[in-house]
């Protein structure tokens, strides 16, 4: 897949997995988020390898990420999106988001999924509503994985 990068003045979004600092996206989700609570390195190097990411960067510094898990011709979902706490309220989430969205390799999808408790108004501005539904959908949901995996 072709590698896009986007540039903002001193910031740039690219989904050049090269670029990411897995160690950074690595101290971030594992010890500031409650979905991804002490996940370990080789998963999320594994989910990293298997999904379309987006790095956001502060010069060169990686100060948010994303990724899609898809098919790219009927669904996708978006996680682990992250903006560093001294980069909020600049309107970079909005802008990854945008990307994202914007993506030509994600347009034409039947289905977009989500799960959140954050943000839920920066998701809405791109089309995510609620569950109409909430009945027909069903998960198997283990929350503290990583937790039971540490003591295997």
């Amino acid at each position: 897949m072709e590698i896009i990068e986007v540039h903002n003045n001193e910031y740039t979004i690219s989904t050049d997995k090269n670029k990411l600092d897995v160690a950074a996206i690595h101290t971030f989700l594992a010890n500031e988020t409650d979905w991804s609570n002490g996940i370990p390195l080789n998963t999320l190097k594994t989910s990293i390898e298997n999904s379309l990411n987006f790095g956001l960067y502060y010069k060169n510094k990686q100060i948010g990420y994303a990724r899609i898990i898809s098919d790219y011709a009927t669904i996708a979902y978006l996680g682990d999106v992250f903006v560093l706490k001294e980069y909020r309220g600049k309107g970079l989430s909005k802008w990854l988001i945008n990307e994202i969205m914007n993506h030509p390799n994600l347009q034409g999808l039947r289905r977009w999924i989500l799960l959140t408790d954050t943000a839920e108004w920066l998701y809405k501005k791109f089309g995510f509503t609620e569950l109409p539904n909430p009945e027909f959908y069903m998960e198997k949901h283990i929350p503290n994985i990583y937790n039971v995996i540490k003591k295997i």
